[in-house]
């Protein structure tokens, strides 16, 4: 998902694993605004990394069932993380963390890549995220000994969440910030609105980086979940990062993209993620909510739903 703006401040670094944009209505407000993200995502990657041993996650994820304390910041994660879940009906589930190490995903992506040695252990389903416990007062956090959490699934767009709302009430103009395609926009947008380019992640006609579609949005968030965006091989499996808490598998869905507006990015990504998981059932889960979203199969059209603006040939409609 590729934001594009004329005549607007930019900037473009590596962050949480991928690429991090941050654009400005000011383009003289363009260094605050990178200097504003930048602590943002160095804050929330030393909270919520569940690869980084200096981290506060990987504190309570070795803690052997002892309650830990933790920041405002990590508390505000773990809350956003279980009501994700709760909504979901815990098809996004923050226990999968032993899931994934299962699976390989127990390093920097970069290295999980180079790896492509056969699985030698089973695939373990998540814990279930009704075992942790967490006393937002107190900001205490209690999970038992066994059990990995993950954020993975929200902590990035809490991150564009946060840092587009900080960065547009320090600088008062518009902002975008995009964190690999979880997106956030505040304040007043540039005329027309924020042009995003939304990539299908394989397999669409066109040059390299030319977006599948371009969209407008004015505020909220938009993100985009995919089976190819974060793909390895294991042998002869083939893995990508959206689990299936109830196996510990990735989901075998029908979609292998999914974009979704909401008021948030949270909403928008943790619907988008269970999209993926729901597979056949979620273009019609996603109109009950009346989230715009937009489905993209393995072959043919893409399906949109809620209200997303039709593609200009043969979008399908739920």
């Amino acid at each position: 998902m590729t934001p594009s703006a004329a005549a607007i401040g930019a900037h473009t670094c590596q962050a949480l694993s991928t690429v991090s944009t941050v654009l400005v209505t000011d383009p003289s407000a363009t260094g605050r605004a990178r200097d504003l993200l930048g602590q943002e995502l160095r804050a929330v990657d030393q909270a919520c990394s569940r690869l980084r041993p200096d981290s506060e996650l990987w504190r309570v994820n070795h803690a052997r069932g002892r309650p830990v304390r933790v920041s405002p910041l990590l508390a505000e994660a773990l809350t956003v993380a279980l009501a994700a879940a709760r909504v979901t009906a815990g098809d996004v589930d923050p226990t999968c963390g032993y899931s994934l190490v299962r699976l390989g995903y127990d390093r920097d992506f970069t290295r999980v890549r180079l790896d492509e040695r056969p699985l030698r252990r089973p695939a373990v389903p998540a814990a279930g995220w009704r075992t942790v416990e967490l006393d937002p007062g107190r900001r205490q956090v209690t999970i038992p000994e066994g059990v990995m959490l993950d954020l993975g699934a929200t902590a990035k767009a809490l991150a564009a969440d946060r840092a587009a709302t900080k960065i547009g009430a320090a600088l008062g103009c518009g902002v975008l910030v995009n964190l690999g395609g979880d997106i956030r926009v505040t304040g007043d947008p540039p005329p027309g609105g924020w042009r995003v380019g939304i990539a299908d992640q394989r397999g669409f006609a066109g040059p390299p980086g030319e977006p599948a579609e371009v969209v407008t949005i004015r505020d909220g968030g938009l993100a985009t979940s995919a089976t190819t965006a974060r793909a390895w091989r294991r042998g002869p499996a083939s893995l990508h990062h959206i689990i299936v808490p109830r196996t510990g598998l990735p989901a075998d869905s029908c979609w292998r993209a999914v974009s979704v507006a909401a008021a948030t990015c949270v909403g928008a990504n943790t619907a988008s993620t269970a999209a993926i998981v729901r597979s056949e059932r979620a273009a019609t889960w996603l109109a009950g909510l009346r989230l715009p979203a937009r489905l993209v199969p393995h072959r043919g059209d893409p399906v949109t739903v809620g209200g997303w603006p039709p593609s200009p040939a043969h979008a399908a409609h739920a």
